[in-house]
């Protein structure tokens, strides 16, 4: 496992200070665009060790008497099902789903803004089905003018067309699955309707990535670019910060370009736009002062970037984005000096495929190797049968291994998996009769009610949390849900496991 690189609880107290500072500093009434993910914000774990996956949920109890939630989502998102990679459901679905995380955590969702809606009929579905549950929805047009005409954007025919929110906190978060859901103009739209109503409100920006205190070119900063590959983000040194302080800070393209037409639309709704001199100071993210060990934060982040070219090359072979954003990876680890190999279970997994070809042991003639890295730095490696896909074989391997239970000792009985595997071939028509990992974890929690050594090594699977596991080929959906569930960090080359195209 890695070492510990983050101190959350000095994050929590730096972060809630500059909150606080920053909506005292409008009179009490601040919209905070909340970039990244509110809830399970694994990238950050990923690259700062340590770093609690919730802590941003966290910090929200600390500010729940004080602040209200907005959740943006864009409506064209919804429309064409836009898949949220970490957890492989659609960006509307994770919408719903961060309704209920909240819900969980004792804190509700205000209301919902449906953005650059033109009465899409998937969005459409979505609002209904959100009003017909209790929830409060908005929905925002795309805004007139914007960028070029500030005049026409600041006006009854731009911000002022869109539906006012009512709220109640002095701090007001405006958050929302992925980038370009809309946040930052509910944003402004809702800082025009205040200064229209006589409250001066002000706005900020909360994103973790890239983090500004650091250097240009630290390695958590290019995990940032890696990650956002797709969609070409790249980090610069904030112009507009260095010519007014003569200080060094680091944000990315987006803000920066935008920057300009910021200021002027905040200028234009209340005049007060000179508090801000550059988009490093819009600002208020303390995630660098959380760091506590610089080296584990590098490798992290070395590490982190090698998991996003494996995502993205098989993202590619199976149509979702296009061979530059390979590429723009493949110059980052370039850069780096890294390859796929400094990734400790590449070489294993690739070793165990080989091992199987040579047995000519496989399913459909493709032979599958994987590894896994256990707390311990152990590696053990699995492969597909006729009877397993490769992620279970390799799951069943690991706990065997931390239980201490002797390798020819099965977990499953090879008659229940071939009875399993009738059921699917002749019953339900499967094309593939192997069980995947999602099937495969059924069966032992079966078999662990009669079986004390399957009960044993069942009790382990917790500690497979955060392991680092690579596979030669993509995982079916029934392995990809199975390993998201057991919290197992994997990566695969861009190849297939199966000759069956509806299975991916």
């Amino acid at each position: 496992m890695m070492k510990t690189g983050f101190d959350n609880e000095k994050y929590l107290r730096e972060q809630k200070a500059a909150i606080l500072e920053r909506t005292a500093r409008f009179g009490n009434k601040l919209y905070l665009e909340f970039g990244g993910k509110l809830l399970y914000d694994y990238h950050a774990a990923r690259v700062l060790p340590g770093f609690d996956p919730n802590v941003k949920m966290r910090l929200l109890q600390q500010l729940s008497g004080s602040a209200d939630i907005i959740l943006c989502i864009y409506a064209g998102d919804i429309e064409r099902k836009k898949v949220r990679a970490d957890f492989g459901i659609t960006y509307d679905a994770d919408a719903l789903k961060l309704i209920d995380d909240l819900k969980d955590w004792g804190i509700s969702i205000l209301a919902v803004v449906i953005t650059r809606y033109e009465n899409q009929p998937a969005a459409a579905i979505f609002k209904n089905k959100l009003e017909r549950q209790g929830v409060k929805v908005y929905t925002h047009r795309y805004t007139k003018g914007y960028p070029t005409d500030v005049d026409l954007v600041v006006s009854e025919e731009g911000y002022g067309a869109n539906r006012y929110i009512e709220t109640k906190s002095p701090l007001v978060v405006v958050t929302g699955p992925g980038p370009g859901s809309g946040k930052m103009a509910t944003c402004l739209s809702q800082v025009y309707h205040e200064h229209a109503r006589g409250v001066h409100a002000g706005y900020a920006k909360f994103e973790t990535f890239p983090i500004w205190s650091m250097p240009l070119k630290h390695p958590v900063n290019i995990a940032y670019e890696a990650a956002t590959a797709d969609i070409a983000d790249y980090n610069l040194i904030d112009p507009f910060h260095m010519e007014a302080y003569r200080e060094v800070a680091i944000n990315y393209n987006r803000d920066v370009e935008t920057f300009p037409v910021l200021k002027r639309i905040l200028q234009k709704i209340g005049g007060d736009g000179s508090m801000y001199k550059s988009p490093t100071d819009m600002g208020v993210n303390r995630a660098g002062f959380g760091i506590v060990d610089d080296e584990a934060v590098r490798e992290a982040s070395r590490q982190e970037i090698v998991r996003r070219y494996f995502r993205y090359s098989c993202e590619y072979v199976m149509g979702f984005v296009d061979r530059d954003t390979v590429q723009r990876v493949e110059l980052i680890m370039d850069e780096l000096g890294i390859a796929p190999e400094t990734r400790s279970v590449v070489a294993p997994a690739r070793q165990a495929a080989q091992d199987a070809a040579a047995k000519g042991k496989g399913n459909e003639g493709i032979f599958c190797g994987a590894a896994l890295e256990l707390p311990d730095h152990r590696i053990i490696t699995g492969k597909n049968t006729a009877l397993l896909h490769a992620a279970p074989g390799l799951v069943l391997n690991a706990i065997k291994t931390l239980a201490g239970v002797p390798d020819q000792i099965h977990l499953l009985s090879p008659q229940i998996i071939e009875s399993i595997g009738s059921l699917k071939g002749e019953v339900l028509g499967a094309r593939s009769v192997s069980l995947d990992l999602e099937e495969t974890l059924i069966a032992l929690a079966i078999s662990a009610g009669t079986n004390p050594t399957a009960h044993a090594a069942m009790k382990e699977l917790s500690r497979l949390r955060g392991c680092e596991m690579h596979m030669t080929h993509i995982p079916t959906p029934g392995d990809d849900a199975g390993l998201r569930k057991l919290g197992i960090n994997c990566t695969s080359e861009p190849n297939f496991s199966t000759k069956n195209l509806l299975e991916f």
